[in-house]
């Protein structure tokens, strides 16, 4: 089975499956004298892990992590990270009449009948608690990226049809990690969760979107065609489970704009360089960052595990019966998907600057950078 490794320059191989022995990331292309110990890590994690609240599984997994590999007296060496996270709280049993009838909505068929086989425990290789490797790996990304003076940061912005008003980076780091859904408005974060709780106790689950933002990434990453930077993003972030969207800069609003308004005339910066007048483009024009805030979003179906009566096809019977899927499930995703798009985010950010001799390989500079944080794109200024 390939697809279990994602960068060029820096890349991330993953393995583990939802109810097997351990998850766990290589991470190579780190440059050496990060400093980094396993506390960094751990912090990231402990974002995405189950049992935060009531919104979220009840799986009682501590998803503590071991650096096993390239570091030495806290700093990296240079060479490939090894990380590991064991499985504390696996229940298989509840996934055992699935094991030939497929879950609705659920890749059970499809990795049965790709590979003839598949860990059917949790979902095995296609659950998204493989992505707590994203975010492990991640966090090395963030703090590579920190050390720049890149910052990333993401918010819960609407959840089925409650959708919040536009919020400042400097709005998102100060409110989303202080309630549960993980929403950089605090009035509309009770509305969400008031009708999270409604499709919970109807035994059914609700979608959303979530808003991202890197701030002082530099101009000039990227290239044309398949290796863009907008095309590698969508690739990071369709690659998250149970994500249906994805766009940035206007994104589908663009759609119904006239190119005299879309179009943004050039002025010199304070550099003396050439800049967009705003950036309606997310900060990415043909394929290349322009050294603008990127910005963009994602969007997540309903999860697919609820106890509702559903109808299924077992294909070892030739029966159809009807089956309800009890377990420990996430009614929403967004909210513990944060941590996810900012690590995925990150990742693409710090391949890039590798592949743009950006980063220094042997050393890495140890005083930050600065970033803003007044810039919104639906600001005036920035229309």
């Amino acid at each position: 089975m390939n697809g279990n490794r994602f960068g060029r320059l820096f890349q991330v191989t993953t393995y583990g499956e939802s109810h097997g022995d351990a998850m766990g990331v290589t991470v190579s292309g780190c440059p050496a004298g990060l400093e980094l110990d396993e506390s960094d890590v751990q912090a990231e994690l402990d974002r995405r892990k189950p049992g935060q609240s009531m919104i979220t599984t009840s799986r009682g997994e501590p998803d503590a992590v071991v650096i096993n590999s390239g570091t030495q007296d806290g700093y990296t060496t240079g060479t490939p990270i090894g990380m590991v996270i064991e499985n504390k709280d696996a229940r298989s049993g509840k996934y055992e009449p699935f094991v030939t009838a497929p879950r609705p909505s659920h890749g059970d068929f499809t990795y049965s009948a790709k590979f003839g086989t598949r860990n059917w425990g949790g979902g095995g290789r296609s659950s998204a608690r493989e992505t707590l490797n994203w975010v492990a790996a991640g966090a090395v990304a963030k703090k590579i990226l920190e050390q720049d003076g890149i910052r990333v940061k993401a918010h819960v912005n609407q959840i089925g049809d409650i959708e919040a008003p536009p919020v400042t980076f400097e709005e998102m780091l100060e409110h989303t990690e202080n309630n549960e859904v993980r929403c950089g408005h605090p009035q509309t974060a009770d509305e969400m969760r008031e009708r999270i709780d409604e499709y919970q106790k109807a035994g059914d689950s609700i979608g959303g979107s979530i808003y991202f933002e890197a701030r002082g990434v530099p101009r000039g990453l990227g290239a044309p065609r398949f290796d863009s930077f907008p095309a590698r993003l969508g690739q990071a972030m369709m690659a998250i489970p149970a994500t249906t969207g994805f766009e940035f800069g206007l994104g589908s609003e663009a759609r119904g704009w006239t190119g005299s308004d879309r179009n943004e005339d050039w002025e010199f910066d304070a550099d003396g360089d050439p800049a967009p007048e705003g950036n309606t483009h997310g900060g990415l024009q043909g394929g290349i960052t322009t050294g603008q805030p990127i910005y963009g979003e994602a969007t997540w179906h309903a999860p697919t595990s609820i106890p509702k009566t559903q109808k299924t096809a077992d294909w070892e019977t030739g029966e159809e019966k009807e089956i309800q899927v009890v377990g420990r499930h996430d009614p929403v995703l967004p909210p513990r998907a944060v941590p996810v798009v900012e690590a995925m985010l990150n990742l693409t950010i710090v391949d890039f600057m590798l592949l743009g001799g950006r980063l220094n390989p042997d050393r890495l500079d140890d005083q930050p950078g600065e970033y803003d944080t007044d810039y919104h794109p639906s600001s005036p200024d920035n229309e």
